[in-house]
């Protein structure tokens, strides 16, 4: 898996990710909000298979 998610990407899936678990644990949201595992997942392995699909790339060319 070749890196496709730059720094920026990445802070700002971390954040969403955090405040929608953040949000159904403490009730705000349904159980809807557990799909924030899935951009802190991305921004940890700093790979998207969506962003490979379409071929994108937020990354920096080297």
């Amino acid at each position: 898996m070749e890196k496709n998610i730059g720094g920026i990407d990445r802070v700002i899936r971390a954040i969403i990710g955090v405040v929608l678990i953040a949000l159904t644990l403490f009730g705000v949201i349904g159980w809807w909000g557990w799909i924030g595992i899935v951009p802190l997942a991305t921004a940890f392995i700093r790979f998207c298979p969506l962003y490979r699909v379409i071929g994108f790339s937020s990354c920096r060319q080297k």
